[in-house]
């Protein structure tokens, strides 16, 4: 099995860390040729939920690690690269899969899983790549680029939020419901169900494919997916929330990679109900003039559910940066100071009165959802404690797994 030992916290500063009290990563390549491609998931994924891109990506899905596999098996990818140009690396994060699962929340940050990342491009002896993330692998992907932007080619960004209260849903009945029916799942079927919710857009569930609808095939395959990998860990789980409530970047982490010299593309599900679009939006805005926005009809999986959109986008990416185009001829967004705080200073340009209204029902509105933002993790927080009250007080039942 291919594993990447990272040294841990406490040793990596040690001269004479040792490997092997370290985390193991988890990772598996797929393709072969000169473009490398790292694909870093979302909170709970695993390594093959990026399974649409990288048939995308390499024409295969076949991992190099299989003696099956061969050079001829890579086919030609959507974008015109012959099968021998891109080679690609899915991984477990640390807290998910076969990577290890430490159980200190405060070994989940995205600042150490972007160091897991970066140990895993130095063990595959990759000195650049095309860096893509989703959700939190996103939020890694960022860190990643501030700490090491001369490693990086071109990053995309899918589904991306700010860390923190960005990465509460929006709060109305739909959310409220599925964040309930998250924190009650115990077998794959319930976990299954609840995910669909959260995934997908509702349109996209309801469309009939033959005799069934996308809900009813998906949902089989993610009760078979998630039997075979088993339910996240409560350590991997907490610890993964962790490091997105504690995730954020700073004026100056932006600014790195906006003036790196690479392009950007955030890809984002307008139906998202995890990750709201205006944050991603807001994120491009800052990195203006390298970043590309590109608004999809989908949902938080936007990768799965708008597959060929998404596959585009990389691949024009990629494109870009081999044809080396220039920032301004790449972006859509429009041209502006530096993206921070440019919704408010227009509002503030604004005539006098209305400048007054907009301002003062924007700034009612910011409040009221902040309050709701907090009253919904106050929600969450106590529905949790008391599952952990009620499971210290119930005798435990033997042979029921362990979310």
């Amino acid at each position: 099995m291919p594993f990447c030992e990272v040294a841990s916290p406490q040793n990596a500063a040690s001269a004479d860390a040792n490997l092997n009290d370290g985390i193991k990563i988890f990772y598996q390549t797929y393709g072969r040729g000169p473009i490398k491609v790292l694909l870093i998931i979302g909170l709970a994924g695993t390594h093959d939920s990026w399974g649409p891109q990288i048939q995308g990506l390499t024409g295969s899905v076949a991992p190099n690690d299989d003696e099956r596999t061969s050079a001829a098996d890579c086919c030609d990818n959507e974008a015109g690269f012959s099968g021998g140009d891109i080679e690609v690396c899915a991984f477990d994060n640390r807290g998910m899969g076969r990577s290890s699962i430490p159980t200190k929340k405060s070994e989940y940050t995205t600042r150490t899983m972007a160091k897991d990342a970066i140990a895993l491009m130095d063990h595959l002896g990759w000195r650049e790549a095309h860096v893509f993330g989703h959700s939190m692998g996103a939020m890694i992907a960022c860190k990643l680029a501030a700490m090491v932007p001369d490693r990086i080619l071109s990053l995309a960004l899918l589904n991306v939020t700010g860390g923190g209260f960005e990465c509460l849903p929006r709060l109305d009945r739909q959310t409220l419901s599925i964040a309930v029916r998250f924190l009650k799942a115990k077998t794959p079927e319930q976990r299954a169900a609840v995910d669909l919710d959260t995934h997908y857009s509702k349109g996209y569930l309801e469309e009939y494919v033959g005799s069934n609808t996308r809900r009813a095939m998906l949902y089989q395959e993610y009760v078979k997916g998630i039997s075979a990998t088993g339910m996240q860990s409560n350590h991997g789980f907490e610890g993964q929330i962790n490091a997105c409530w504690t995730h954020k970047m700073t004026r100056k982490e932006v600014e790195l990679i906006r003036s790196a010299g690479f392009l950007v593309s955030v890809i984002h599900g307008r139906h998202d109900v995890i990750a709201q679009i205006y944050y991603a939006r807001r994120l491009a805005e800052k990195l203006h003039p390298v970043a590309r926005m590109v608004d999809l009809p989908g949902g938080h999986l936007v990768s799965h559910e708008r597959t060929e959109e998404v596959n585009k986008a990389l691949m024009e990416l990629i494109k870009a940066t081999e044809a080396k185009t220039e920032p301004h001829d790449w972006t859509n967004l429009p041209e502006t100071s530096s993206g921070w705080m440019v919704t408010r200073i227009s509002r503030i340009r604004k005539s006098s009165g209305e400048g007054r209204s907009v301002s003062f029902t924007s700034s009612i509105s910011e409040k009221l959802h902040l309050f709701l933002v907090h009253l919904f993790g106050l929600f969450s927080l106590a529905l949790e404690n008391g599952r952990r009250a009620l499971r210290t007080i119930k005798p435990a039942r033997v042979g029921h797994a362990i979310a």
